[in-house]
């Protein structure tokens, strides 16, 4: 068990939560959640000794281990990435180094051999000899093409060194596991596998902290809510608990207004009969009453999302595309191939695969960004498409304020529309006047998304959309895009965004594609090939 006993913490004048009070319980998984800012890094940086509290203590068993994913690749650029997943369990890694240093020598001392007989204790006591079958395993799992195993760990991209840190933290099986948006460098398959090992294999207490709704809710079985100044623990799974914590909220409304009418009524009578010489009394007795109210406390939450708001200036045609054995290639490695489908007005398109097959490719072959390798992309009438692309640099560049480069990007120049675009993507006063160079993930994306629908296309491209949006705001977003009339082609890994938007799915995989018309939830069923462990 963890226990937080009259948790405080505070920079400076903001307070983050006082008079925290629970415990985490061993088997138990926990999902972190709260608005950016609440103090939800700062959380786990107390868990694992990186920051002080500013009163109160967290008691941890003693030799409790501790995992989390670091992201310090650089560390590791030489070493198989075997190696670095087995280097996860530092008793295992040290003891099997001992082991060959020791064996590797012609000779040894009698002091030696007792202290290789040990060694050969630890390593069996760790598993060691089946380590490199158990690392191979989340490797796969992971995504981590087989042939790389072997290979240093500078052979990868920067995306899929972090797959290798993530599993090299699983491999060490620690009793306290703390992940933070551990599903951000993985595509949907993956995705699914980590679910499985979480809730199948992995044993300890896990806290996560993730903003894909369907990978925390399943993986869950507790909420510890970071909200109103305090965090609050429901031992419940994340839909349940967005449930109890609605109807706590609209019980004390109801409360509230309840006893206001009340007031209301008791005050009118007193107004009516004070001076009343049968009923003066009573109207006294019920002013003095009505000054001991007290009224419910409803504290603003710290919960709020953007306000997407999707409209098409006119329609499209009927057939929107038509691509006809479009082909793609990435310096000497294919990507899809011979794929060709029509696309009509009002679908709602997920492009899906494993990373690397090519779905940020496409949509910027699509766009004549990149040229194909091979194929053709024909478009409809009176099309007018936005595009928002996974990677903000591509659009968001140079030391322009937010106004001024959204003014640019639109030709719209009237400040009273361009500020209430802003604003209704959270962007206020002072985040207005910042350098587009150092917004954040999340105040990035919905700058893109300001200009999206203030250019009013009928045809999305959309990559990755949800990369840096709470949960809040993808349930904002994905209604918007539920609701708008026009085209939507977008690439995700998050399921549940994805259930709730496409009506068509096209699949890319190593041999060709599949372009399946119907919800996620049918399409994985259908095809459940693509999604077995």
């Amino acid at each position: 068990m963890i226990i937080f006993k009259n948790l405080f913490m505070h920079y400076g004048a903001k307070e983050l939560f006082n008079n925290v009070n629970f415990t985490l319980k061993q088997g138990n998984k926990y999902g972190l959640v709260g608005a950016n800012g609440v103090g939800k890094s700062t959380l786990m940086k107390l868990m694992l000794d990186e920051e002080e509290t500013s009163k109160g203590e967290i008691v941890l068993p003693k030799n409790l281990r501790v995992g989390t994913l670091k992201q310090d690749q650089f560390k590791y650029e030489n070493a198989t990435i075997i190696d670095v997943v087995i280097q996860g369990n530092k008793e295992l890694w040290d003891a099997k180094q001992e082991q060959e240093l020791l064996i590797s020598k012609a000779d040894n001392t009698d002091e030696e051999g007792y202290r290789i007989a040990e060694l050969e204790a630890i390593i069996a006591e760790n598993d060691g000899y089946e380590a490199e079958s158990i690392a191979e395993t989340i490797l796969h799992g992971l995504g981590i093409d087989e042939a790389y195993y072997r290979e240093p760990l500078k052979k990868l991209s920067g995306g899929y060194k972090i797959r290798v840190l993530l599993a090299q933290c699983l491999f060490s099986n620690p009793d306290l596991l703390l992940l933070d948006e551990p599903t951000n460098h993985l595509d949907i398959l993956s995705i699914q596998w980590l679910e499985t090992f979480l809730l199948k294999k992995y044993k300890g207490i896990l806290v996560l902290v993730s903003h894909d709704h369907d990978f925390i809710n399943s993986v869950c079985n507790n909420i510890l809510d970071v909200d109103y100044q305090t965090i609050t623990l429901y031992p419940l799974n994340y839909d349940k608990f967005v449930k109890e914590k609605q109807l706590v909220i609209e019980q004390k409304e109801h409360q509230k207004n309840t006893i206001e009418k009340k007031m209301q009524k008791d005050l009118e009578f007193v107004e009516k009969f004070r001076a009343s010489a049968s009923r003066s009394r009573q109207a006294l007795s019920r002013e003095k009453k009505l000054q001991k109210i007290e009224m419910p406390e409803i504290i603003k939450t710290s919960r709020v999302a953007p306000v997407f708001a999707f409209e098409q200036e006119h329609k499209s045609g009927r057939e929107v595309l038509e691509i006809e054995q479009l082909s793609q290639k990435f310096a000497e490695k294919n990507l899809f191939q011979n794929l060709s489908c029509k696309i009509h007005r009002g679908e709602k398109i997920a492009v899906l695969g494993q990373n690397g097959i090519g779905k940020s490719t496409l949509l910027k072959t699509v766009l004549d960004i990149i040229k194909p390798s091979k194929g053709s992309i024909k478009w409809g009438y009176n099309i007018k498409k936005a595009y928002f692309a996974q990677d903000h640099h591509d659009l968001i560049q140079g030391d322009a304020t937010a106004m001024n480069w959204l003014m640019n990007a639109t030709n719209i120049f009237v400040h009273e529309k361009i500020r209430g675009a802003l604003g209704k993507m959270l962007l206020g006063q002072d985040d207005v006047h910042k350098p587009v160079s150092v917004l954040s993930g999340g105040e990035a994306t919905r700058l893109l998304f300001a200009k999206v629908f203030l250019e009013k296309p009928n045809l999305m491209l959309l990559d990755e959309p949800t990369n840096h949006l709470d949960l809040e705001s993808r349930v904002s977003l994905a209604k918007s895009l539920k609701k708008f009339e026009g085209t939507v082609i977008f690439v995700s890994h998050d399921r549940n965004f994805i259930t709730k938007i496409a009506n068509r799915i096209i699949f890319l995989y190593g041999r060709g594609f599949v372009d399946f018309t119907g919800k996620f939830p049918e399409f994985r069923e259908k095809y459940s090939k693509f999604f077995e462990e």
